[in-house]
Parts: structure tokens; sequence; C-alpha cells
């Protein structure tokens, strides 16, 4: 028998929210947009980063920006305004805030002082040029970088000799290294000389210096590697050694999710 009284059952029990995931401090830096990890790592072990008043030195300490204030050089942290940039990166210039062999670095480029700390999107070697893209927003570059996106690259390549239907043919089946298959998404011929050929080149894919070696072991060297375009943001008219900001329909459109159809 019910012994419940009408109207006197008890009101469901709301669920629990689950925890907001905590990362570690150097991680949080990074996200919040103040340096990248590695620069957080450093200032967090040199004794300049405070959590609620107290030092901390250990990066991997679990924090929360929105329970917690974090404080570096005693300046309270804020979430900073996302910032998106595109550049035209000449070759000889490395990808890099600090370079151990003091090379020239594309930071050097930067030279407004309202900029905040922005970190690469991605990569281009020494010996590359053309679009680069850099960012605050992490979770923004985390999601272009992400292999599972397929997002397409596009460069010009010049090559040592002349290129024809069998060498496109090659660098679109792929070849085999030591635990990877390199290839091409797409490759057509731009124009040809007397003894060099310049090809467009699309990946969707992002290995380590994926292009040079490619052709390498087909046998061709590469004489200069421009970016063109990531996904639809296109280098464009950018002078080379300029940067602008990106529209919001270019950061829209690379964010993941969305369609990368060209």
């Amino acid at each position: 028998m019910d012994r419940r009284k009408a109207g006197t059952s008890r009101p469901p029990i709301a669920a629990r929210r689950p925890a907001a995931p905590r990362h570690g401090l150097a991680r949080v830096l990074s996200k919040l947009g103040v340096c990248s990890r590695t620069q957080a790592q450093a200032l967090i072990q040199e004794g300049r980063v405070r959590v609620n008043g107290r030092l901390i030195r250990d990066p991997e300490r679990p924090s929360d920006a929105r329970s917690e204030t974090i404080s570096v050089d005693g300046s309270v942290v804020r979430t900073a305004q996302p910032v998106y940039l595109a550049m035209n990166k000449p070759r000889g210039l490395v990808v890099s805030a600090n370079d151990e062999r003091d090379r020239r670095t594309v930071y050097q480029l930067l030279d407004d002082p309202a900029l905040p700390w922005l970190g690469p999107v991605g990569r281009l070697d020494k010996a590359s040029e053309g679009l680069l893209l850099l960012s605050n927003d992490t979770v923004w570059a985390a999601g272009i970088t992400d292999p599972a996106s397929s997002l397409e690259k596009t460069y010009h390549v010049q090559i040592a000799g002349l290129a024809d239907a069998e060498l496109l043919r090659q660098m679109l089946s792929g070849v085999n290294g030591r635990s990877e298959t390199l290839r091409a998404r797409r490759v057509q011929l731009l124009r040809q000389g007397q003894r060099n050929t310049w090809l467009e080149v699309t990946l969707d894919e992002g290995r380590n210096r994926h292009i040079r070696r490619l052709l390498a072991a087909l046998g061709f060297e590469v004489l200069r590697l421009l970016r063109v375009s990531i996904g639809s943001v296109a280098l464009g008219r950018l002078a080379k050694g300029s940067w602008r900001h990106l529209e919001a329909e270019e950061v829209a459109a690379l964010k993941p999710g969305q369609s990368r159809d060209r």
C-alpha cells in the first residue's frame, strides 16, 4: 500500500554538473593567451607566477582560471582578446620565438607593440616561405593543426628538372618511407622552363618536410617552396615580410567542424 499523500512526492534530485576539467598551470596560461606553454613553464619555475597569492613552481599544478586568481610578475592574468594574423613569411627566417642558435625569427616582423603573445599555427621550415598563421587562440590553432581535420594546404613548388605526367602520378600514388607513406592530395603543372618546373601541390596532412621528402624520394630537388593557402585563407597579394589581421569570415571558416570544401 502506498502511504505517500497526494502532492507530497519529493521533487526530483537535480543532476550534478560534472566538475570543470582542471589543467596544469602552464597549459592554463597558454590557453589564456599569455604565452606559449614552454614559456609558461619557464615563468613558473622562475617563481614569477602566483595562484591566489601563493607562489607556485610546479607547471603541472592543477589550476582553473575561472575560480582562481592567477598573476604573473604581480599582474593578474585576464583572458586575452583573441588575435588572428596571416603573415607572408620570407625564406631564411625561423618560426620560433626564441632560437637557440640566435637566428632571425618571424617574430622580428611583428613590429606592433599592441599585439599580445602569438603562437605559430603549424610550421614552415627556414628554407620555406609564404602563408603562416599566428594566433593566441590555442583552441582554434589546435583545430587547424589536428591531423584529423584534413585541412588542405596548397604550395607552389619549384623543382630542379623537368616534370612529366609520370612524376605527377607518382606524387599522387605516394612513396613509402620507414614508417609512413608520403603523397600529395592534388598536383598540377604550373609552368616549365628549360631546366626547372613549378608545380602546385596540395596536401591534406602535415608531416615534417612532407613535400621536400616526397620529391627527394622521386629524385627531384626542391629549389623553392611557397605556401599559398591554408583552407580558404589565401596568401593573395600580401607583401613578403608583411602581415595582416584575418577577417572574421576567414577565422570562422578555419574553425573545427566547418566545411572544408574549396
